[in-house]
């Protein structure tokens, strides 16, 4: 690695970290909105924290302002946003008056948000850019915060089903540490031609999430959650035939 290159690496861009911290910024201001009993305005902040953890690294590989302080920084900034802030407002949502079961089912889902983000973070350079092992962070705090989203827009009391909350709260925390393949569509080619039909689906879905944001956020991020387990099973079940095939040659 070359003098200029190491010192690259080493320095502290100013564009990529500026929306960083705005992640870190709406990850935190989710938290104090959930104290203030504002569960829906906190459930939004973390999405707008998705979108600027959208941004960042997009930034920074397009400008070639990536480092190591900003991976690093980026990591520690999604621990909050994406762990600690959709953990307290869910917990203030429906798992405040549960007891033991409602703070554990909180800080499983924290920690299981931590340890995911060391194990991506570990595997940089070695695991396949298609998949993802695990249910990615970002994804995990959108199933939580879309429930509390969707429970706020529609009239439905945390509270009232604090179990069955801190059960999924718990399921999508073991799908963040869990070995399941999901797609992580960097492999997308952005700058190629597509059909008219693509087109029309991307403004299809614009559109629904417009008329129902909670509810399409909610809905689609957890059909991505599902897809995991559903992924990693097709595989292994296609993988039978040739399996068998090489057992029968070897006998």
């Amino acid at each position: 690695m070359t003098e200029k290159t190491t010192k690259q690496r080493r320095g502290i861009y100013l564009l990529p970290n500026i929306l960083t911290t705005g992640g870190l910024f709406a990850g935190f201001l989710g938290i104090v909105n959930s104290m203030q009993g504002h569960y829906g305005w906190a459930a939004i902040a973390v999405f707008v924290a998705m979108i600027m953890d959208g941004f960042d690294g997009r930034i920074a590989r397009l400008t070639n302002t990536e480092s190591d302080f900003g991976a690093e920084y980026d990591s520690l900034a999604d621990v909050v946003s994406f762990g600690v802030a959709p953990a307290l407002i869910v917990y203030n949502w429906a798992l405040s008056e549960s007891g033991k079961f409602g703070w554990i089912s909180a800080f499983i889902f924290v920690a299981a948000g931590a340890l995911r983000l060391a194990r991506f973070n570990t595997q940089i350079g070695i695991q396949d850019k298609r998949y993802f092992q695990g249910l990615a962070i970002p994804s995990g705090a959108a199933i939580i915060c879309g429930m509390v989203w969707c429970g706020e827009t529609y009239g439905i009391s945390g509270s009232e089903y604090s179990i069955a909350v801190g059960i999924v709260t718990i399921v999508t925390a073991l799908l963040m540490v869990s070995n399941f393949r999901y797609h992580s569509f960097k492999q997308v080619a952005w700058r190629e031609k597509v059909p008219f039909v693509a087109i029309l689906v991307i403004v299809l879905i614009f559109v629904m999430i417009a008329m129902e944001p909670p509810l399409v956020l909610f809905t689609g991020f957890s059909l991505y959650g599902i897809s995991g387990p559903l992924l990693t099973l097709w595989g292994r079940w296609r993988m039978r035939p040739r399996r068998t095939r090489q057992t029968n040659a070897k006998e």
